[in-house]
C-alpha cells in the first residue's frame, strides 16, 4: 500500500517545487502531473513526487486525519 501526502507548494523551480508538509519542508519533482499546478496549490505526494494536484478542502480533510494520526501516536502536530 502506498501512501499519499498532502502538501502545499511553497516555491517552483521548473519541475521542482518547494512544498509544506504540517509545517515540514521538501523539494519535490512536478513531471508527473498531468496539469499545472501554481504556489499555493495542494498536492498529494509520494516518494519524492507530486502524483496530482487536490483541492483545498480535499487537502484540510486529510490533514486533520493525518494530526488526528499524529496525536493517537501520542505526538503533537504542528501548530
Amino acid at each position: 500500500m502506498c501512501l499519499g501526502i498532502p502538501g502545499r507548494i511553497v516555491a517552483r523551480e521548473g519541475a521542482f517545487a518547494t512544498v509544506d508538509f504540517l509545517g515540514a519542508r521538501r523539494r519535490v519533482r512536478l513531471d508527473l502531473l498531468e496539469e499545472p499546478v501554481a504556489i499555493g496549490d495542494h498536492v498529494l505526494c509520494h516518494v519524492g513526487s507530486a502524483l496530482r494536484r487536490i483541492p483545498p478542502e480535499e487537502a484540510r480533510e486529510m490533514r486533520a486525519l493525518f494530526e488526528q494520526l499524529l496525536e493517537a501516536d501520542g505526538r503533537a502536530g504542528p501548530g
